[in-house]
């Protein structure tokens, strides 16, 4: 097996770990510590740290530790929130789910820009197109990690209302620890310029690269996704499924989505040569449309079982392309800032779950279908302007070389 892959399946394994510990505990803190309201204080804790470390955190660690350590000590912070719900109060969850938000966006934007790197090294041993190698370790990385949904959720269902087991973080960790190799990008700049690099410069670097107007109009993309992950485990979840069927079958509505999602991942990873990243988001926003439409037009009803699992299918096979192409195209696009664009990501991608939990309570499920739509469609009218951009960035080369024969030709006729 090459280096590049084992590498990949690593970090997806080690996050397979880390997330089946880490999703039975998320799943079962509003019911496992309803008293005063702990558990939903902790879910909103750790959101709210997240925006603060997104913001700051992820290029100074990514710069000072490297991509395997600012992953290894991040998960350490997922630890640490397993081992406060073994005793848990007030003392012991709040300042456990700091810790963990803080640790969250450089371990999302460690991770992408590990696969990245990895990916585009690989490309150019291999002699292929970087953004293809890239997206099919992105595509390998979800298969693995959205299956962690199916275990956690399988513990939640089946021990619903008990603390399930967190061994699998420790794990994780020493599995990251001893089997991930270092690596160093390639693209990297050269050390004087490094040098010259201040830390405050590095520290705001997540705030810098949003003078891009590329990344201006790509926001969209993570504060749609915040979105729409939050429907499905907030609202759908509660409006549909509990109201319909009972809370019992939660677990198991979402166990098909993370299934569909881990296999559709894969699958989008390797077609995506072939189709082209726009095929790809016409079809995750198709299939979008089509269910919230649907969505608004269904009447729920305990006989029709088998349709509660269709929307979570088709709800995981749209996930997959949000996921697999979104990290895939901030990794391409801005490939020189490789960090400060992952940490951009997960800041606007939490901006997304905190304005959704945030109107969650107060809002109709319908209002909520139509704010979805409305953004979706936002979305996709930006990351177009964006396709266009590129389109125009890559026809001048182009065009240029094209020009050079016939001017080579019109001066040895001169000659």
């Amino acid at each position: 097996m090459e280096s590049s892959l084992k590498n990949v399946l690593v970090v997806s394994f080690g996050f397979l770990l880390l997330f089946t510990a880490f999703g039975g505990l998320q799943n079962l803190q509003s019911s496992l510590y309803r008293e005063e309201g702990l558990g939903v204080a902790a879910l909103s804790t750790i959101y709210g740290a997240v925006l603060v470390s997104s913001m700051f955190l992820p290029s100074v660690l990514i710069k000072k530790l490297g991509c395997k350590w600012s992953i290894v000590i991040s998960m350490c912070c997922y630890v640490a929130f397993s081992l406060g719900n073994f005793y848990a109060s007030w003392y012991t969850l709040i300042p456990t789910s700091i810790m963990l938000g803080l640790g969250a966006a450089p371990l999302w934007s460690a991770h992408c820009t590990y696969l990245t790197i990895v990916g585009n090294t690989r490309a150019e041993e291999a002699g292929k197109i970087g953004k293809n190698v890239v997206n099919q370790y992105f595509g390998i990385f979800f298969l693995v990690f959205q299956s962690s949904g199916v275990w956690g959720n399988l513990i939640s269902s089946l021990v619903f209302g008990q603390k399930p087991t967190q061994g699998s973080g420790v794990l994780a960790v020493l599995l990251v620890a001893t089997f991930l190799q270092p690596i160093k990008d390639v693209q990297e700049k050269s050390k004087g310029e490094e040098k010259s690099s201040s830390f405050w410069s590095t520290l705001l670097s997540t705030f810098k690269l949003l003078r891009d107007k590329r990344l201006c109009l790509l926001v969209l993309l993570p504060v749609y996704s915040g979105f729409q992950q939050a429907f499905l485990s907030g609202d759908y979840t509660r409006s549909y499924v509990t109201c319909a069927l009972g809370i019992q079958f939660v677990g198991y509505v979402m166990i098909c989505f993370s299934a569909t999602n881990a296999l559709c991942s894969v699958l989008y990873g390797k077609i995506s040569q072939y189709t082209g990243r726009i095929a790809l988001y016409m079809l995750g926003t198709g299939i979008h449309v089509s269910c919230v439409i649907a969505l608004l037009l269904w009447k729920p009803h305990p006989h029709q079982l088998a349709v509660f699992f269709v929307f979570s299918g088709l709800w995981g096979m749209a996930d997959a392309v949000w996921q697999t192409q979104n990290n895939a195209l901030y990794g391409v696009l801005f490939e020189k800032n490789k960090e400060a664009a992952f940490a951009n990501y997960r800041l606007w991608e939490a901006v997304g779950f905190v304005i959704a939990f945030g109107y969650s309570t107060f809002l109709c499920i319908y209002v909520k279908l139509y704010i979805l739509l409305g953004v979706l469609s936002l979305t996709m009218v930006a990351y177009g302007i964006v396709e266009y951009l590129e389109s125009k960035n890559l026809a001048q080369p182009l065009a240029m070389e094209e020009t050079k024969p016939a001017e080579e030709g019109e001066i040895q006729t001169k000659l």
